[in-house]
Order: C-alpha cells, then structure tokens, then sequence
C-alpha cells in the first residue's frame, strides 16, 4: 500500500509540473457516470417471453459463450458482479424488452412503470440512476423491418403508443431516483435494397415522432434523444433514421441526440461531430461501442477512437451535456468480462484525457507553436497514466489490475457453469 502512494505522489509531481492537477481529475473522474447497458448480459433477448433469444432489426449478437443470463435475476446478478469491479457509480441503460412482467402477457404499448418497478427498486438499492430504451425490434409488428415509418396505420399507431409509454416510464424512473433518465429512440426502419420512395417513410416518421415526443416532460425527470444509424442487417441501402433526419429533427425540436459510434462510416470520426453538433441541440448522448469493418459492437477498448471521443468532450467543456452509455453486445466471451473490460476502458480514456495539459497546449496553439504542440502531445504517451488509475481503483476499493479477472473466474465456476 505504501508504495503505491509513494508512487502516486510521484506521479503526481510529474503531472503538476505540466500544470495538472491529479486531485481534480480524479474527482472529476468520480462524477461521471457509465450506463451500463442490460443487453450485454442475455444478448439482446428481453424477457417478454420464455424463448427470448429473438434477434431482427438489425439487431445480432455473435457467439455462445457459456452462462448467460436466463431470469432477471441472474441478469442483475451478473450485473451486480461487474459494478463491483468497475470503480465508481454508474447508471443502469435498460430497454423495454427487459419487462418485469411476472409471467403475464402485456404487449409493449400497454407497458407502464409497473413492469419496470422491480429495475427501479434495484437501481435505488444499488445507488444507480436508470435510462431507458423502447424496443423497436424483435417483436411481430417489426419483422419486415418497419415501425414508426410504416405504410400501415394501425401497426405505426401501434409504435408511437409504445414509445409514449416508454417515455412516461423513463419521467417516473427518473422522478423515484432523482436523476432523470435518458429515454432514447432508435429505430431499424429501412430498406435492404435501393427504395424508389424515400421522402414517404421519412415524412412518417416524422409525424410519428411529434406524436410520441408532444407531451411535455420535466427534464429534471427525463431527456429525450434520437439515435441514427448508417445502416443495419436488411437495411443496407437506406435507414429512414439517417443521421441527416435525425440531427435536423433533434435542432428544431431541441432534443439530445444520441451518436453511436459503431453507427457512421468507418472513415468517420464520432470525435469530429461533438463540437458540431452541440452548437446546435441541449445534450448528446454517446453509446461507446466499437465497429470492426461494420457496426459490429465489439466490446470498448481503449483506443484512439475512444480516447478522441473522451478528448474532445474534456476539451470542449462538455462534460456537462453529454451522457455516456455503452452499447455493445459480443457473446464470444465471458459477458460479465466483457461490461469491465468496456467500461473500465472507456473511464481510462477519460481519465487519460482529464490528465492531459490542454491549457498548455492551447497555449501552444493559440500562438502557431504547432512544433511545441506536437511535441507536448507525443509526450503525454508515456505519462504515468496507470498509477493515476491504480490510486482511483484504490480509493474505490476496486482490484486496480488483471487480477480481476481472477473474480470473474471464480463466478464463472461457482455460478455461470451451473447454468444450462
């Protein structure tokens, strides 16, 4: 213990002389919240009905790793397990699919705070805010991979009731935990080949959005976002919730919008459009995921994508209007791994990014030293980064290296092996 203080303190000197407070970023590290996304536990199946292994709009998890989560139970079990060893507090991002419905059969337009009131309970238990999602997937009235642009009336109705439920649970949800709750709208409406129409779905879903979002709602209870994607499976020509749609929508309507960073083209950097965007609407929100060749949802790493990401919100002074969210489901590995491995790479980035001297550097900038710039950013490399984040693991009473993994060995065999 004595030397990893002595080793902090020195590490500590090394950041002050570039003119970086240590103590600070650790606290500011501590008040960032991750939402910890529910669907990396049982692979995007929900628990509306016995056999909830149903993927489709665009949704797909790969792999079977033993021990996944079968009851809500386990899920908040496996849960529970990886908050533990992930420093900080952090939020629950729960989509509708997830129910708490006892058995009983309630379609997704009939769904109140009830079936949600058990994941509230356990959030308050744990100390946890809550976001959440309406699932607009894997469900009959989305198997031609329509909803709220749909032709038919009846099934469109049917979608826009859904999410005003959706958003009246996220107000209570928030109003019972004292933090509001991000309710976030992501469709799979599009077209696997080229649409002749593709002004009609879109002037739908835009009717079907003024519907669902026309009541107003506290924001001290909840937040409305709008998440677009490139493209999907069985989407692959045209997504009616384009970025383009989604960003118009969100500026005149002034909501949050949500980027997801498995959701543009590889070439594209989600870092680049924060500063963009945020002139324009209140909030975003950042679903931290990493796409391989295509939006694959590989679990987060902390890479140069990730950390540009968590760079340009420290550096723009964001922190306060953006909300981070991980959303990746990979079922190749040890689920319980793999929310740690995200999370806790995701929070070294920003870590990484709080400790960086960007006063001295503008400073650079601002007179055209872009030799010295250069020169301070390389440099920064090789900082002591890990003893930074070994002392906040330490003051979380979190296993600060690999040696976590010896804990999710141990659940996998006591635990995850008996499940079949």
């Amino acid at each position: 213990m004595q030397e990893t203080t002595l080793s902090y303190s020195a590490a500590r000197e090394l950041y002050a002389g570039l003119g970086v407070d240590t103590e600070q970023a650790l606290q500011t590290l501590a008040s960032i919240p991750i939402s910890l996304h529910c669907w990396q536990g049982d692979d995007v199946g929900g628990f509306e009905h016995e056999n909830s292994a149903l993927s489709g709009g665009g949704i797909q998890a790969t792999g079977n790793y033993p021990g996944k989560a079968r009851t809500i139970d386990e899920l908040r079990q496996d849960l529970q397990t990886a908050l533990s060893l992930i420093p900080g507090r952090h939020r629950l991002n729960l989509h509708a699919c997830y129910a708490d419905l006892g058995g009983k059969k309630v379609e997704r337009n009939e769904y109140t705070v009830e079936h949600f009131q058990s994941w509230i309970d356990w959030c308050k238990a744990h100390g946890m805010g809550m976001d959440f999602n309406p699932s607009f997937f894997s469900h009959p009235l989305a198997n031609d991979g329509l909803t709220l642009s749909h032709p038919d009336e009846a099934i469109r109705q049917f979608w826009i009731e859904h999410g005003i439920a959706c958003r009246k649970i996220g107000a209570e949800a928030g109003r019972q935990l004292g933090t509001p709750a991000v309710t976030n709208i992501w469709i799979p409406d599009g077209s696997k080949d080229i649409p002749v129409d593709r002004k009609g779905p879109r002037l739908r879903l835009e009717a079907a959005l003024d519907e669902i979002l026309k009541e107003p709602i506290d924001a001290q209870y909840n937040l409305d976002a709008l998440e677009s994607k490139l493209f999907g499976i069985g989407s692959e020509s045209y997504v009616v919730g384009s970025h383009e749609f989604y960003l118009g929508y969100a500026i005149t309507r002034q909501k949050l919008i949500c980027l997801d960073a498995g959701h543009f083209h590889p070439t594209e950097n989600v870092s680049d459009k924060i500063s963009s965007v945020l002139q324009y609407v209140p909030g975003i929100l950042l679903h931290v995921s990493r796409g391989v060749r295509w939006d694959s949802d590989h679990v987060v790493i902390a890479d140069d994508q990730t950390r540009a990401i968590t760079e340009e919100v420290i550096r723009g002074g964001f922190l306060g209007r953006t909300h981070f969210g991980l959303d990746f489901f990979d079922a190749s590995i040890n689920r319980i791994a793999a929310w740690i491995i995200g999370t806790r790479s995701l929070l070294k980035c920003l870590l990484a990014s709080l400790l960086e001297p960007t006063r001295k550097l503008r400073q650079f900038e601002a007179e055209g030293d872009f030799t010295s710039r250069l020169a301070l950013l390389e440099e920064c490399k090789s900082m002591p980064l890990g003893v930074i984040w070994n002392e906040y693991c330490h003051r979380h009473d979190v296993i600060a290296g690999p040696r976590w993994m010896d804990e999710v060995k141990r659940y996998e065999r006591e635990v995850l092996a008996t499940r079949t």
